[in-house]
């Protein structure tokens, strides 16, 4: 198969689909594999380790995507890159669609097949291509959030630990799965005083025995959340209904009765924010004020540690990707129900449950699409 590895070109994004380690496994098995060069630059990763894996390396956007039977991309596809679009192309990346409506209609009306790391979810729920992003944006959320918390960046003048005689940072994280709970691994390492909420008791139960009592936990409902949220320092949001919108959990009211200059992180911004506030920002520009308080709403916060992340998404996706080009994409994914449901857009249809309610779009039977 033919896969092709462009550049990315969403503001501040410097990772890369594919680590040269990857493309050596891949060229291994025969595939080809055209990378452009400079795409691995921003992760520390040179052209001159990509040609040595067996990649051929390409100047032009263009001609990558045009040799693509399989194109892999970190971030979703922005306006500049939908005239590479065409029907007989298979996109394999995070797509987030149900914040997108643009992309949506866009990968519709050029019948592409697209295929969404987020949604890809084993059968006990588990999503294998979110979790490491998500582990590092949660344990970048209580970073980003003390770095806020200093007076030159707006926030309150606040030391996430305190010192003796005073008191540590009161932080809230919304949603105790793998971007909360790493959230909470880094702020409680960080000295805070950390609560957790989420509506899923056993999730609680396993965090509490997990923490061995470092950090509160408490089930989410609107009375104690709107307690919770008011009275903290630092607020992370983390909630995430797989391939749908996040839920607006903190309203403008509540901000308004914050403490000015507290700060709140929205890891669901991807996902439209659980914040009513939540607008996506960049690592240019990734805060803004609201009452008072601050937002950071940097909507690919792993790419502020690209040689991380680019490490830890190759490490997840290459076995769904050596699927794929071994046995093409409709018999990898009849073949294999988690990756079936990565399937968001298929010749025009959306297959996917949580994007058709986000749009009000009829859905396609995924049968159909794999038939």
């Amino acid at each position: 198969m033919r896969i092709s590895v462009p550049t990315e070109v969403k503001n501040n994004e410097y990772r890369v689909a594919l680590t040269p380690a990857g493309v050596h496994d891949l060229v291994a098995a025969g595939h080809e594999v055209f990378v452009q060069r400079g795409a691995g630059l921003g992760s520390s990763m040179p052209d001159a380790e990509y040609e040595a894996a067996g990649a051929v390396m390409l100047d032009d956007a263009a001609d990558v995507w045009a040799r693509a039977e399989l194109l892999l991309k970190v971030k979703e596809p922005v306006a500049s890159e939908y005239d590479f679009f065409r029907d007989d192309l298979v996109i394999f990346t995070y797509l987030h669609l149900a914040a997108d409506r643009p992309l949506t209609e866009r990968l519709i009306a050029d019948e592409v097949t697209a295929i969404a790391y987020e949604t890809v979810q084993l059968p006990g729920g588990g999503l294998p291509l979110l979790a490491p992003m998500s582990e590092v944006a949660g344990r970048l959320a209580p970073m980003v959030g003390a770095s806020t918390l200093m007076r030159s960046a707006g926030g309150l003048g606040l030391l996430m630990s305190g010192v003796p005689g005073t008191r540590p940072a009161t932080v809230t994280v919304i949603g105790g799965g793998v971007a909360g709970a790493n959230a909470a691994v880094i702020a409680v390492g960080m000295g805070a005083d950390v609560t957790v909420f989420d509506t899923n008791m056993q999730r609680l139960r396993y965090l509490d025995d997990h923490f061995q009592g470092r950090i509160k936990t408490a089930s989410s409902n609107p009375l104690d959340l709107d307690r919770a949220v008011t009275a903290s320092d630092l607020v992370i949001g983390s909630v995430l209904i797989p391939g749908a919108k996040a839920p607006k959990l903190v309203t403008n009211d509540m901000v308004a009765r914050m403490r000015p200059g507290s700060v709140l992180v929205d890891i669901a911004v991807d996902q439209g924010g659980c914040f009513e506030d939540t607008h996506p920002t960049t690592h240019a520009d990734p805060t803004f004020p609201v009452h008072g308080s601050i937002f950071y709403c940097v909507a690919n916060m792993p790419g502020a540690v690209p040689n991380t992340s680019t490490s830890a998404l190759t490490n997840a996706t290459l076995p769904y990707i050596r699927q794929i080009a071994r046995r093409g994409w409709r018999e990898a994914l009849t073949a294999d129900a988690a990756l079936a449901a990565g399937l968001n857009i298929h010749r025009g249809a959306v297959v996917n449950p949580g994007v058709a309610t986000a749009h009000d779009l009829e859905l396609a039977p995924l049968a159909d699409a794999l038939a």
